[in-house]
């Protein structure tokens, strides 16, 4: 028996990889600039995203146990999510931490505390997204301390942390120091890594929480790629080579209900960030490519009838999936409730099995593209989102912009 997948329908017709219009031009196969279809040419055929759940909570004995959890039932990646004094600075005894200690993510003080959130983990076997801002750098060389001390190979070490405090400013506000201190900050952290932790992804674009926060699509693309662009600059302001940290740079974006607007979002991202970066100099190819993680849509879920957020998540994901993602959160049914539960946790994870294992979705790339509706949208996406970027580029960039309030 064969240990080569068979790609084909219930009814036995064969799928092929990828289907075109029958021009010949890069922009109508995936895995070519500018990366409308994909980044890669096979994408889910050869390997199926990175199912990474978000938790953290209470404290790092709680989480660790809710980490092992996720990854017997089947969780590729860990993402941590932690408290918000962990977030700004503050360790959990400080008077301004009262009451926030544990409650939104995990309280994280120490480096005993990494290890405990981390035990019976191999940190060179797993990748970890770590959901941190302003302290990114203090977080991040706990992580790798740690890495150390389990004798891990650096160059294997692999995951993400989020480092973006443009967004902080523009729509969450974990921030501590200014603008252009914080910008040094990150673009000091893309050197380190390029060199300590090579396959470390240094910074996560975020637009989630500007979408959180009440934008609309159209305009979490363009204030996400317009920050992107100003860290862009500022790394090669410090001198450093875009055909070298622009291969480390990762987007986080939102998947709300309406899937066909959020397929094409994704689609024009991906185009987008390819003229961006080769504006700015990236030849690379693999420097010139967007790769981003997807959280479905907390604004969404509803606190009546919870079990119907099941639904949405899955319309969510689906967008996320249709549209090229490279991992994927999904969220749990009762969020708009409480913290999720084991059971809410695992369905969540069940749904992005299941669009993975028995949809047929990953069995060909960009299974929507070509469609007359979709491929206009992507367009339409892509015109209205400039108009934002040339805005904030008039004003002299994302950092110029925000300063200016």
């Amino acid at each position: 028996m064969s240990d080569t997948p068979q790609f084909k329908t219930d009814s036995g017709i064969e799928i092929k990889a990828v289907y075109t219009t029958g021009k010949v031009n890069s922009s109508d196969f995936p895995g070519k600039f500018p990366f409308t279809r994909g980044v890669r040419d096979d994408m889910y055929r050869g390997r199926l995203w990175t199912m990474r759940q978000y938790a953290g909570f209470s404290t790092a004995e709680e989480s660790n146990k809710r980490y092992h959890y996720l990854l017997k039932q089947g969780t590729m990646g860990l993402s941590v999510a932690f408290d918000l004094p962990t977030q700004i600075g503050y360790d959990s005894s400080h008077e301004f931490a009262e009451g926030e200690v544990g409650k939104v993510g995990v309280a994280i003080d120490s480096l005993k505390d990494i290890e405990t959130l981390f035990d019976k983990i191999k940190l060179e076997d797993i990748t970890t997204s770590m959901t941190i801002n302003a302290t990114a750098s203090t977080l991040l060389s706990m992580y790798i301390a740690l890495a150390k001390k389990q004798n891990a190979d650096l160059n294997k070490i692999s995951g993400t942390i989020q480092n973006d405090i443009l967004k902080e400013y523009a729509a969450r506000g974990t921030y501590i120091y200014p603008p252009q201190p914080s910008m040094r900050l990150i673009t000091d952290i893309f050197d380190f890594c390029s060199k300590e932790v090579p396959k470390w992804n240094t910074i996560s674009i975020s637009g989630y929480h500007i979408r959180e926060a009440g934008s609309t699509a159209v305009q979490e693309l363009a204030f996400t790629l317009a920050n992107g662009k100003s860290y862009v600059k500022a790394a090669i302001e410090k001198g450093l080579d875009i055909n070298v940290f622009a291969k480390r740079l990762s987007f986080f974006f939102n998947a709300h209900n309406n899937l066909f607007e959020e397929v094409a979002k994704f689609r024009a991202a991906r185009r987008m960030w390819a003229q961006i970066t080769k504006e700015l100099g990236a030849t690379d190819a693999q420097a010139q490519m967007l790769r981003f993680h997807t959280q479905t849509g907390g604004s969404t879920l509803t606190a009546q009838q919870p079990e119907n957020n099941i639904i949405r998540v899955t319309i969510q994901a689906m967008s996320a999936v249709l549209g090229g993602t490279q991992s994927l959160h999904t969220n749990g049914f009762d969020e708009a409730l409480s913290l999720p539960t084991e059971s809410a946790a695992r369905t969540a994870l069940r749904t992005q099995q299941i669009i993975g294992y028995e949809s047929g979705i990953t069995q060909t790339v960009d299974p929507l593209g070509g469609s007359y509706f979709l491929e206009t949208l992507t367009d339409e996406i892509e015109a209205a989102a400039y108009q934002y970027i040339n805005a904030i580029e008039a004003m002299g960039g994302s950092v110029a912009a925000i300063e200016k309030g």
